[in-house]
């Protein structure tokens, strides 16, 4: 069953502190508004489409990678739909923001001495956009993308590959993340403390999630 906020976490407990961006640190209702209007939009005008029609010949092909590192990779997108992903991404960047209580809470993990360090499946041109926008990466020791360790957060390689260039504890180490494959992943590799996330799109309500320890957010462990 879900468990609350409250108690959910011993600190004493951690040393290492990974966090996912998007859908945990960052709010995903820019990514879902990016891929799900502007991409289908920007398509049709480009191939003289309507946005239905974008959209239909859209969602196979970003069915057919999804969770691999491909459906990350905006060099991947950009040759396959023929415009430049980053910069569209940069037109919009207003849109990016923090989460409720994020800058607090990675300020609180710093206070408490733990190791801090985001691990996103984001692209790093996708990081470098969010990271000018928010400037996230002055808030965390620092960011691993699964590009660096060229598998997805899905995949077992992924976390025996982050282990072995990070070398913490995986017994010690709170995970948190709204995906819940990736999710399965962490706990299969063995990373003791998973937790998800509720709300990873402010705009949606709490999904109930009862495989995992679950949160709204990140501000609730504050």
């Amino acid at each position: 069953m879900p468990q609350t906020a409250a108690g959910i976490v011993d600190w004493e407990r951690i040393d290492t502190v990974l966090v996912d961006m998007d859908g945990t640190l960052l709010d995903l209702a820019f990514d879902n508004f990016f891929w799900l209007e502007v991409i289908p939009e920007h398509y049709a005008s480009v191939r003289g489409l309507s946005v239905e029609e974008s959209r239909l010949e859209l969602k196979p092909r970003f069915e057919s990678v999804v969770g691999t590192l491909p459906w990350y990779c905006l060099d991947h997108w950009t040759r396959i739909l023929g415009f430049d992903i980053k910069e569209l991404k940069r037109s919009h960047r207003h849109r990016i923001r923090f989460l409720p209580g994020v800058p607090e809470f990675l300020e609180a993990v710093r206070r408490r001495g733990k190791r801090l360090q985001i691990v996103t499946n984001a692209h790093r041109d996708t990081f470098a956009v969010k990271a000018e926008q928010t400037g996230i990466d002055k808030l965390v020791d620092s960011v691993v993308c699964s590009h660096d360790l060229a598998a997805p957060k899905e995949s077992a390689e992924f976390w025996r590959e982050l282990e072995r260039r990070e070398r913490f504890d995986r017994t010690r180490t709170l995970f948190l993340e709204d995906s819940l494959p990736v999710l399965a992943a962490a706990r299969a590799h063995g990373i003791g403390y998973p937790i998800a996330i509720r709300r990873p799109d402010s705009r949606l309500p709490a999904r109930v999630i009862e495989s995992y320890a679950a949160i709204d957010g990140v501000a609730d462990l504050i």
